[in-house]
C-alpha cells in the first residue's frame, strides 16, 4: 500500500511530525479532490442544513474536527456562490449537554412564523437531532430527540432554542434526521423524520410546535437496513402542469450494489398524509429500480431549501462514500467528500414518474478547454483515445452519444503506468452499465470496497444513448441516458491515471459528439 512507504515502521529515523507532514503532502497531491467539497481536517459524513439566501448556497455537514473517524458530531459549515468552489466557515453547531448534533435541515423563515426574530431580522431556523451518547451507550431507546437552533445574521452565528428538545422521543431507537419543507398550498411547515424502518410526517405553523400526521413505508421499498436522512418536496412533471411530491430515504443496507443507498418514492401529499402514485406503486412492486444513484458511494443526500422560484431547480448533494468503509479509506488528514451538486428532474417514462439527476450547469463554467473529437469509430478491440499529455484526467468531463446501443457492449479504461485501471461502460447482453474498480489502485483497506463489479440497469428504452462523466482525483460520477441511471464510485490510484482507451467488444463502436473537457478551478 502507498502509505506504508511513509510509516514509522519502515522509516524509524524520521520524526513523527515530519512523517505526518509528508503523509499529508502526499494525500493532498494524490487524493484531495479538485472540485468536490471536503473538510479541511477531520471527519465528514451527511450533508445537512442546506439553504440558499442572498446569492450564497450554505452547506452544513456532519463533522468531527478532532479525528479522521466518526466521533461526537458537530455541524461544519461552508458557503458558495456557484456550488463548486466553497469557502470554509467556523463550525456552526457544537455538541452540548443534550448530546451530539446529528443531521437535520434549515429553512429561511421569511414571515417569522417562529417568532424568533425580534427586530425585523429574517430568521434561519435549523432543525436537527440530538443524540445523547450516554443513553445510547446504555442501550436506552430514547437517546434521540429533535431540536432547533436559529440564526439572525444569515447563518454566521447560531443560538440554540431554550425550549429544546421541541419533539421528545416517542419510544423509537432510530429516530432522527428531520427535513423541513414549506408547504405553500397549506401555508404550513411539513417535516419528515426517519423512524427505524419508516418515515414519520409532522406539520407545524411555527417550527416549534409539531403534530404527527402520518407514518409511511412499513411495507414499501427496501427494508434491508435502518431508514435515514429523508426529504420531502413537490416537483412538476416535465412537460405537464402535474405536481407530485418526491420522498427520499437513505437506507443503511440493501442498496443495488450492497451497502448504503438512497431510494425514492413519488406520490401525493394532502398536507397530512403521503400516498404513492398508483403507476409508481405498480412499477415499484414489479422491480425496485427507484434509486437516486446506483453506485456504492452516494448516500444520505438531501436537497437545498429556499432555491429561488425563478431558478426552478431542485438541487441535491450526497455523501460520497459508503458508510461501511468510510472509516478505512486511505486518507488521514481528512475523510470523505460530497458528491457534485445535482439538478433533479421529474419525468414520465411510460406513464411512470421517475427522477433524473444531472450535474448542476455551473460545472460547465469551469471548462478550460475542450477536445472535440466529433464522431469516432472504434473497430472491435481496444483503441487509445487520449493520453495524459493531452489532458489531466484528475479534473475532466467526458460526454458522448451512441446512435444505437441495442447490440453494443463497450468499456472505457482509465489506466496508469503501474497497471492500475478503472473500467466503466455498458453490457448489452445484460442491459446493464458497470463500474469495475477491482484493479483501480489501493483496494485492500476493506473487504467490501472492491469485492465485485458494480452494475446498474439501463432504464431508458430509447435506442440512442448518451453519457456525461465527471472525473476528479478519487471519484467518477456517471450520468447515463440524461441522468436516468447515475453511478457514483470512488477510487485511490497510487499514481494518477494518464491514459484513456475504449474497448469495443462486439463490432464497430460509433461514438458521436465525443467531447473530453479539461476543467480548471484555479
Amino acid at each position: 500500500m502507498l502509505f506504508q512507504t511513509f510509516s514509522c515502521k519502515n522509516q524509524k529515523e524520521k520524526p513523527v511530525q515530519e512523517e505526518t507532514k509528508e503523509i499529508a503532502s502526499v494525500e493532498e497531491q494524490l487524493y484531495r479532490p479538485n472540485f468536490h467539497f471536503t473538510p479541511k481536517i477531520g471527519w465528514m459524513n451527511d450533508p445537512n442544513g442546506m439553504f440558499y439566501l442572498n446569492g450564497k448556497y450554505h452547506l452544513f455537514y456532519q463533522h468531527y474536527p478532532d479525528d479522521n473517524i466518526w466521533g461526537p458530531m458537530h455541524w461544519g459549515h461552508a458557503i458558495s456562490t456557484d456550488l463548486i468552489k466553497w469557502e470554509h466557515l467556523p463550525i456552526a453547531l457544537y455538541p452540548d449537554e443534550l448530546g451530539y448534533i446529528f443531521s437535520g435541515s434549515a429553512v429561511v423563515d421569511y414571515e417569522n412564523t417562529s417568532g424568533l426574530a425580534k427586530n425585523g431580522e429574517i430568521p434561519i431556523v435549523a432543525m436537527y437531532t440530538y443524540h445523547d451518547p450516554k443513553k445510547g451507550d446504555e442501550g436506552k431507546i430514547d437517546a434521540q430527540t429533535q431540536a432547533i437552533a436559529y440564526s439572525l445574521d444569515e447563518g454566521k452565528s447560531w443560538t440554540k432554542y431554550d425550549g429544546n428538545p421541541v419533539i421528545e422521543n416517542p419510544g423509537i431507537r432510530d429516530y432522527r434526521d428531520p427535513k423541513v419543507t414549506w408547504d405553500e398550498e397549506r401555508q404550513q411547515w411539513a417535516m419528515i423524520l426517519a423512524a427505524d424502518s419508516e418515515m414519520m410526517i409532522y406539520t407545524s405553523k411555527n417550527l416549534i410546535d409539531w403534530t404527527l400526521t402520518d407514518r409511511f413505508g412499513k411495507d414499501v421499498g427496501s427494508h434491508d437496513g435502518v431508514w435515514e436522512c429523508p426529504d420531502l418536496f413537490p416537483m412538476t412533471i416535465e412537460g405537464t402542469d402535474e405536481v407530485k411530491w418526491v420522498m427520499l430515504g437513505s437506507i443503511s443496507g440493501g442498496a443495488p450494489n450492497g451497502g448504503n443507498g438512497t431510494q425514492y418514492f413519488i406520490g401525493d401529499f394532502d398536507g397530512e398524509k403521503f400516498t404513492l402514485d398508483d403507476s409508481f406503486k405498480t412499477a415499484l412492486a414489479e422491480k425496485h429500480d427507484f434509486w437516486i444513484d446506483f453506485g456504492k458511494d452516494n448516500y444520505a443526500g438531501v436537497t437545498w431549501s429556499n432555491v429561488p422560484e425563478e431558478d426552478g431547480r431542485k438541487i441535491f448533494i450526497g455523501w460520497m462514500v459508503d458508510g461501511h468503509y468510510a472509516n478505512q479509506v486511505p486518507t488521514t488528514t481528512w475523510r470523505s467528500s460530497q458528491s457534485i451538486p445535482r439538478t433533479l428532474r421529474l419525468i414520465s417514462e411510460n406513464g411512470v414518474p421517475m427522477l433524473r439527476s444531472e450535474p448542476v450547469d455551473e460545472v460547465r463554467n469551469f471548462i478550460d478547454k475542450g477536445l472535440e473529437e466529433g464522431t469516432v469509430s472504434i473497430k472491435e478491440g481496444e483503441e487509445k483515445i487520449l493520453g495524459g499529455e493531452d489532458i489531466d484526467y484528475s479534473k475532466a468531463r467526458i460526454a458522448y452519444t451512441l446512435p444505437s446501443i441495442d447490440e453494443i457492449s463497450y468499456t472505457f479504461k482509465l489506466s496508469n503506468e503501474k497497471g492500475e485501471e478503472l473500467l466503466f461502460g455498458y453490457n448489452s447482453d445484460d442491459k446493464q452499465f458497470f463500474v469495475d474498480r477491482r484493479k483501480s489502485g489501493i483496494v485492500d483497506f476493506h473487504d467490501e470496497f472492491a469485492e465485485k463489479i458494480s452494475v446498474a440497469p439501463r432504464l431508458s428504452e430509447k435506442s440512442v444513448h448518451d453519457a456525461e462523466i465527471l472525473l476528479d482525483k478519487t471519484s467518477i460520477e456517471l450520468f447515463f441516458d440524461g441522468g436516468s441511471t447515475p453511478i457514483t464510485e470512488i477510487f485511490f490510484p497510487t499514481t494518477p491515471y494518464d491514459q484513456l482507451s475504449v474497448i469495443s467488444e462486439n463490432g464497430e463502436l460509433i461514438l458521436e459528439d465525443l467531447k473530453i473537457d479539461q476543467l480548471k478551478f484555479d
